[in-house]
Formats: structure tokens, C-alpha cells, sequence
């Protein structure tokens, strides 16, 4: 995944390849669907231990990506779930 997340001042970006990957969405769509809002992202700085790492969360429906990165861009880990249909 190198080069696939990218340090932007403050925060990053992440490919749309990744995300439309994990979301199972044609990465054409992921610009159109983050402008729209349908697809949550969220950045935590980490604190203490976790200092100079960052957590990456991109959720569309029921399907959620977490990547954490180090300050560079670098991805430590990588998640994906699919939390199933919600009754």
C-alpha cells in the first residue's frame, strides 16, 4: 500500500482506490460520494504510547475501513467490517 495514503498538511489522503476497495464501490464514485456526505470520514490524532499515529475511518452503510498511519503516511494497520444489515 505504499504511496496509497499520503500526508496533507494536517491531515491525509488516502487513495480512492483503497477506499472504493473496502466499501466495495467503484473507485470512480468514492470523490462523488465523500462530496455528498454518504460516505463518514473521521481522523484521530493518537496520545501518549499512540503519538505519531493516526487513525483513518471511512464508513459507507454498513461497511467501515480503518487504517492507522504514522505520521508519514505509513500504513501500520488496516481493517475492514461489515457490521451487517441493522435491524
Amino acid at each position: 500500500m505504499s504511496g496509497d495514503v499520503v500526508r496533507d498538511g494536517e491531515g491525509f489522503v488516502v487513495a480512492a482506490e483503497v477506499i472504493g476497495a473496502a466499501l466495495l464501490v467503484a473507485a470512480a464514485e468514492v470523490p462523488g460520494l465523500l462530496r455528498e456526505g454518504r460516505i463518514k470520514v473521521g481522523q484521530e490524532e493518537g496520545v501518549g504510547e499512540d503519538e505519531g499515529r493516526w487513525r483513518l475511518s471511512f464508513t459507507l452503510g454498513q461497511r467501515r475501513l480503518r487504517l492507522v498511519v504514522d505520521d508519514d503516511g505509513a500504513v501500520l494497520t488496516r481493517s475492514v467490517v461489515d457490521f451487517g444489515t441493522i435491524r
